[in-house]
This record gives C-alpha cells, structure tokens and sequence, in this order.
C-alpha cells in the first residue's frame, strides 16, 4: 500500500487537475450556503470553528457529515448522549449506566473506552479533562443543555485534532437569542427521574451601531436510579449552569467586531459502581447490585471559562481569537479489590470473570445477612483526580477568487497544555451483616501519586475549491506534543521528592487529507476522501503513536421529499493503541499503552431522511433510517496484559464493535400535535478480541429497543408531551466491563411541559 503523504498528494493532483480542466467560470459562494448562515442569525457556528453548522451544510460537506439541530433534538428532548447519537450511522457506543453520564463512544471502528480515541468539541473548545495527558472521558457536558450536535468522521476532523482516526463530536450551547427569549421545560418520571431546563436572554442595542446581549441557562437532571440496592442509592444528581455575554460593534476601529465571553459550572453526585452482576445473577435478577457496591459515589465539579474575539476586516476575511481554561475535580469512591484469606487479595473484574473460582470473595460482595468478614476485607479505592485545559487560538477564515476557482481558506494556531493529577488512596471495610464499617482509614496520596501533563502547538491549513461541478478540500493539520509524567510513588503522599521519577517523551507529526465532491446533476453527489489518522500516546510512554490511513467514498441523492446517502469507509491501521484503565476491567498498571499492530476496519454507512406532507390536512409525516455495517480484523499474532485483547491470533475482531447498527424513526406531526417512534437494533458483540462464533461467557447479545414520544400544544408556545423509553421493556445486557455484566436502561416513562416565549414553538 502507498504511504500516507504519497496516496493523499496522488488524489489530490488528480482531483485538482480534473477540477481546473472543467471549462465553468468559477463560482460564487453557495447561495443556498450564504442564505442559511444569514438565516441562523447569532447561531452556534457563529464565533466558533465548525464544519457544518447546520443540516443544509452537512449535506454538502465532501465527507461524512452529520448535524443534528435543535428542532430535531426537542423531538425525544433526551439528555442522554447514548440516545442521541443512534440517529447518525458509523457511531460506535458502549452503555455502561443507562443515562449517559460516562459515555463510551468512538466513530467507524475506533476504541470507545471513555469517548478517548475521537475529539470533543464544545463551542470550539476541547471539552475532555486533559485532551492530551489524559483524553478519557470522566467528564461529558450534560446533553440536554445542548442546542446542537455535529459529528465529522473523514478528513474533516483534522480541523479538530489531535485524535483524528475516527472524527470529532462538537456539541453546541444554546445560543444568545436575536431578540429577548426565555424558555422552560419540566419532565418528572418513574425511578424519581426529574429533569428542568431553563434559559433566558436577550440581545439589545445598547448605542448606535453597539449590541449586548446574553444568555443565563440552567440544568438539572436527577433519578433515583433503576437498579436495586438494599443497603444504599442507585441514582444521580447533577446541577449544571452557564453564562454568556457578547458585545458587538458594526464599525470598531474600522472593522465589525465582537467580545464574548462564556462561562461554565455544573456539579454531579451519582451512585455509580463498576461492580457489575454474575452471568447466574444477572438472568435472575438484571438489576439488582450487590451490596458491596453500596459506598460507591462519583463526585465531579466542572468550570469552564471562554473568551472569544471576532473581527470582520472585510467582507470575506474573518478572523477569530479564543482564549480558554477549564477545570475538573473528581473523587470516584469505589470498590476495587477483595482481600480473603483463602484467595488472596483479587480485583473485582477477576471475580467477576470467575465467580467459581473464587467463590469467598463473591460471599463477601454478596454481604448476605448474618454474614460478617474479616477486617480489611474490601478495599475501597478514592480514584481522587484533579485535571486542567488551557490554551487560545487563533483561526482565520478567508473566501476569495484566484485561479479560475472559488476558495474558502482556513487556517489556524493553537497552543494548548493540560494536566491530570492523581492523588489517591484506600479506605478498608468489614463487610457486617449487610453493611459496610470501614477498619482502616487510608492516607491521601498512598495509592496512585503522579501528574501527568502535556503541552502542545497545533494547526491546520484547509482550503475549499470550488470550480464547475467540483469542490476539493485539501488540508493539512500538525501537531507538536511534549508529554511528562511525574512519579511520586506511594511512599511519599508530602510530594517531597525523595523517590520522584520523571520521564518525558514526545511527537511530532503532519496529519494531511483531503476530500473532494463532483455534483453528477441537480440530484446526485459523488464524494471521496482520504487523510492520517493519529493518535499521539500517552504521558511516560514507550509505544509508537497510533496510526492509520483512512479512506471514504460514496454519494449523496437529494430527491424532493428526501435525501439518502451511503459511504464506505476503510481504516488501515500501522499501530493500534490500547490504553490501560479501570473501565477496560483493569488488571492491568493505570494509564499503561500497549501496541495491537496492524489492523483493519471496514464498513459502510447508510441513511436517509424524508419529510412529506401526508392527504390529511396539515399533517406531515417525518422518516428516517441508518444503517451502519462494520467489520474489524487484527492482521497479526501478539500476547497482551491488555484485558479486552488479551492472546490475539491474525484475524480476531475488535472488542465492543458490532457489525450491524440500524436505527428508525418516524413521526407525524401536525401544528397542534406530534407522535414519533425510535427503533434501534444492534447485532450481537463480543466484549474481548476473538473470530467466530463469540463464547458465552463474551457475547452481548444482539437487541432491538425502541422508544416513544408525543407532544400536544395547549397554547402558543406551551406544549405537554411525554415520552417512553425502552417502550417494550426489553432486558438486555449493554456490556460485560468493567467488572461483570451490566443492563440497560428498562422502561421508563416520563411526561413534561414546555414553555417558551420565543416563539420555538411556533
């Protein structure tokens, strides 16, 4: 196969030869692009760096592409992540809670381990803890505060980086409104489920040519959970709060500019365990927990604070400046290990795998009344960590015409540095007749003891050429990481020194690609691309970066109630990277990478939307439909101490990627009432690397879920609905780590009321 450099600079040579053959004068902007943009007004896209920005734009976009707007999203109004994303194929996710405050996500065959091998975006902001020194996703803002959604995969998510193999996920606040607006939507439901949302804002002029505005906005979601634990709570609560302001000048030292500022707080408390269920417990009981998980708590806060400046120098150059910093405690309180006398002391996720084996600790864990251990018998691990992302930058966006085509140039700098603390310990209990009584009381800083950082310059150059029935987006992003890990060791908690290890490493690497799209007709769109995919490694490690060559193709048909689209997709990987983490089901060090070699993925995702008036008066009927198949293959032998792969032979598939997804909508909708369902189906999936049929002990097993909703308006504006998930009950096995099988969400049903007075519900 060619390399990387040498297959992207062929297809570009070819495509931009054919581009310029054409003998059409080249054009001007888009103007169905232009009429959209004026039409979002002060919009998400606005003053920050995206590639779509809106469903009209994905579909033009020379790559796989998908948006989902804040229309769409009020039809289920799901604030779980999980949900949301079934309506867009090539997206690969992993349950683990049943509500989405962790979610496992990765796009076209990636790792989905804590959403760590695809970029998150939010408002043009790296959104993960420590995007570098530790990409795991332990934070993910709430998603029913989200206005928007827009998922890249192809050559696209250079513009985002680092992590571009699979693409990015950029997730857009509610804007500041035009004019004044303020909004309030209240949903309760059972398992004490309680969710509210609020916002108001306005934008005023405040002086001739001088515009304030802002935007205050508030969610909080909370559920006593669906899971039985007799001796503690199963649910979450979780707070969240933001603040935007923006003054803007027609004319301000001879330019239109704008200063906004935007800034974040949210807390969450959740019941949260890893301790899963034995395959004979689970069939007897999917959601029982046993008692040993009953001081299992997450505690988080999340701050974000964001400064953007926009400048308008002319008609069609624009250039933009962000600054931005943001924090993340977390002190995840939870069972890591039991300690008996006849079995030693075991990780949870080896019991689980082998409850026969070891048989006292499952008595332990089980904590059945009149049963009492010996002291120390639990080790509860204070997975206490801190976490910081700082950085600006700078992107400039230029439309002009110069060689007999059209180009939309973009370039951009960033330099960014964000750091993870780990400063844990272990508490000891006694497992007493149901309850746990702590014995020993551990000191901060005796478990895990490190600092992992990063600092980072990043770019990217693109410019999209338009000329005839062709648009060619070649572009090219670098990255410039220097990586430190800061070992303290467990016998020194006062940070002195005395036993510190440090070690460094770092990468350099060019991540070129480029698309291109040829528009057959009116109706039909042929797409293609290709581009690097990297992801660098992780702090204090020794294996090579993860790399790849990923290629697309496809097209788009665009009929006149509807739009289809299908794209195949093929990853060919160098170097596969598996990271360490208590979520993959441990038994390994924290934080250690190891090397799968050479690997293939291939697939195809397929959609289509419609939206068709239907012979009842005002009545419209709403479809759609993806499809995603995925096949992934090891292409060598290898033994690991990395769980989910363990001993691998040439062939074996991927953990946790099934090879077939499909989701369906449909709705009708009227001015005065709306009814939808959602059906999403996935095939059966093996949780550790394997071939053929998957062994029991496994397989998840293949599902079909759907949910319900209906919405009816009682005035301008007010709308009751209700909503069920998981309409027909269906129990069913999500995943198998971190320790032990896990379930999905059951039914649950839930009403509310909407109120706005901007007219949203118009």
């Amino acid at each position: 196969m060619f390399r990387t450099e040498t297959s992207i600079l062929v297809m570009f040579m070819l495509l931009t030869g054919a581009a310029i053959a054409q003998e059409s004068a080249a054009p001007e902007p888009d103007e169905e692009r232009d009429q959209v943009s004026e039409e979002r007004g002060t919009s998400p896209a606005d003053d920050v760096i995206v590639i779509t920005g809106s469903v009209e734009e994905a579909s033009r976009v020379g790559g796989s592409a998908h948006f989902l707007s804040e229309e769409a999203l009020e039809e289920f109004n799901y604030a779980d992540i999980n949900r949301i994303l079934r309506e867009i194929p090539g997206v690969n996710i992993q349950e683990e809670d049943g509500y989405g405050l962790r979610p496992n996500i990765g796009l076209r065959g990636t790792g989905v381990d804590r959403s760590s091998r695809i970029a998150l975006i939010e408002d043009g902001v790296p959104i993960a803890p420590a995007p570098y020194a530790s990409p795991s996703a332990y934070y993910f803002p709430r998603a029913g505060r989200m206005a928007g959604f827009e998922v890249t995969k192809g050559p696209g998510s250079i513009v985002y980086g680092p992590l571009t193999t699979g693409g990015a996920i950029h997730m857009f606040s509610t804007p500041i409104p035009e004019d004044f607006s303020a909004y309030a939507d209240l949903m309760g439901g059972e398992n004490g489920r309680f969710q509210a949302h609020a916002n108001v804002g306005l934008t005023e002029e405040i002086a001739p040519g001088m515009d304030a505005g802002f935007l205050l906005e508030t969610f909080h979601d909370q559920s006593d959970g669906f899971k039985e634990l007799a001796a503690g709570e199963t649910g979450f609560d979780i707070d969240d709060y933001v603040g935007r302001f923006r003054v803007s000048f027609d004319d301000l030292f001879g330019a239109a500019q704008s200063f906004a500022l935007k800034f974040q707080t949210s807390e969450e408390v959740s019941n949260e365990t890893y301790l899963g269920l034995t395959q004979s417990d689970f069939d007897a009981d999917p959601f029982m927990r046993y008692v040993g998980s009953q001081l299992d708590e997450m505690n988080n806060e999340h701050g974000l604070a964001q400064f953007t400046h926009t400048i308008d120098l002319s008609d069609s150059l624009r250039v933009l400046t962000t600054a931005y910093r943001t924090e993340f405690q977390r002190n995840w309180f939870k069972l890591d290990k039991v300690v008996d006398s006849v079995e030693g002391t075991t990780s949870i996720s080896s019991i689980l795998a082998d409850p026969g084996t070891y048989a006292s600790a499952m008595e332990i864990l089980r904590g059945a009344d009149g049963f009492t251990s010996a002291d120390d018998a639990l080790l509860v691990k204070a997975n206490n960590r801190s976490y910081y992302a700082q950085g600006v930058q700078t992107t400039v966006q230029y439309g002009f015409d110069g060689f007999g085509a059209w180009h939309e140039l973009e370039a951009s700098l960033r330099y960014h540095e964000d750091e993870m603390d780990r400063f844990q310990w272990v508490d000891r209990f006694r497992m007493d007749n149901g309850a746990m009584v702590r014995t020993t009381a551990g000191v901060p800083g005796t478990d895990s003891n490190r600092i992992d950082s990063a600092e980072a310059w990043a770019g990217f150059i693109r410019d999209e050429i338009s000329v005839g029935a062709w648009t060619v987006t070649p572009g090219i992003r670098f990255e410039s990481i220097d990586l430190m890990r800061e070992n303290f060791g467990k016998s020194d908690p006062n940070r002195t020194g005395a036993s510190l290890v440090t070690t460094t490493n770092s990468v350099n690497v060019v991540i070129p690609g480029i698309s291109a799209t040829y528009d057959l007709n009116d109706r039909f769109m042929l797409l293609a691309g290709v581009h690097r995919g990297f992801t660098p490694p992780g702090p204090g490690s020794t294996t090579d970066p993860e790399d790849s060559t990923n290629w697309e193709a496809g097209f788009r048909w665009f009929g006149d109630v509807g739009t289809a689209a299908v794209i195949g997709f093929y990853s060919d990987y160098d170097n596969l990277l598996g990271t360490c983490t208590a979520s993959t089901g441990g038994n390994c060090t924290i934080g250690d990478q190891f090397d799968g070699g050479e690997v293939e993925v291939l697939g195809v995702e397929a959609s289509y939307d419609a939206e068709f008036e239907t012979p009842w008066d005002g009545v419209t009927v709403l479809f759609g439909v993806n499809y995603t198949w995925t096949q992934t293959e090891f292409q060598n032998n290898f033994e690991s101490s990395f769980d989910p792969w363990g001993t691998v032979m040439a062939g074996d598939e991927l953990p946790y990627i099934p090879e077939h997804q499909f989701t369906a909508s449909g709705g009708l909708q009227s001015d005065v009432w709306r009814a939808s369902l959602m059906a999403n189906y996935v095939s059966e999936t093996r949780s550790a690397a394997g071939q053929g049929s998957i062994p029991a002990s496994e397989r998840i097993d293949h599902r079909w879920v759907v949910d319900a909703a209906a919405g009816y308006r009682l005035t301008l504006g007010t709308e009751l609905y209700a909503r069920v998930d998981n309409v027909f009950d269906e129990d069913y096995l999500a995943a198998r780590r971190p320790a032990g099988l896990r379930p999905g969400q059951p039914r649950t049903v839930m009403v509310g009321l909407r109120i706005s007075f901007d007219g949203l519900l118009n």
